[in-house]
């Protein structure tokens, strides 16, 4: 339960990304989660020889009920009875340990896969829009592909569209010298058609 509230505790993205590389990374940590595995297939075993007893008690109780009868139930309800009630106890007790102690290590494992999963996919985000500057980091916890793809495109698309509006201002002076010139060449045509005719 502590592992399981450090893991989901928040921590903003770049504590908990050094926090996960090093846990990913750690040889000390490896073997710990070995040990954890080992010791998790044990509490699988003893959860088996619990749900055993559990059983074995049961059918122990049942028979020792139908063996008694209707005149000899008060035989079964002193000691024996006790004793077979206190075993199913203790039995029933292991069962629900162990079968809680497993349920919870496999929430603590799909947990941790889901945030390394949402911790790399944030970094594949970060690293597409060009705003992580740690690609080392970012690199270590998963290889995403070429950094800041997006952000290069912006730039390299920011370029072309002020190329695009320096050709349109260009063609817009281009065009006013070409309607000016025209409109001097007409006035020059125009008088010089005035001094053929006047000739």
């Amino acid at each position: 339960m502590a592992l399981f509230m450090v893991l989901i505790i928040p921590l903003p993205f770049t504590i908990r990304r050094k926090m996960f590389t090093f846990i990913s990374e750690n040889p000390l940590v490896a073997k710990l989660q070995y040990g954890l595995k080992i010791t998790f297939i044990f509490i699988l075993i003893l959860f088996i020889d619990s749900v055993n007893r559990v059983y074995r008690v049961q059918v122990e109780l049942a028979a020792a009920t139908e063996n008694a009868g209707g005149s000899g139930r008060a035989s079964i309800m002193g000691h024996e009875r006790l004793e077979v009630q206190a075993r199913k106890f203790y039995s029933q007790r292991n069962m629900y340990l162990c079968g809680f102690t497993l349920f919870l290590s496999l929430i603590l494992n799909r947990t941790y896969i889901m945030i390394l999963e949402v911790l790399r996919l944030e970094e594949k985000i970060k690293l597409y829009e060009g705003t992580e500057k740690n690609t080392k980091q970012a690199e270590k916890l998963a290889a995403a592909g070429e950094p800041g793809e997006i952000a290069r495109l912006k730039q390299s698309l920011a370029q072309v569209k002020q190329d695009n509006d320096a050709l349109i201002k260009q063609a817009a002076g281009l065009h006013r010298e070409y309607d000016s010139l025209s409109e001097q060449y007409a006035q020059t045509q125009g008088d010089g058609s005035l001094l053929k005719k006047s000739n």
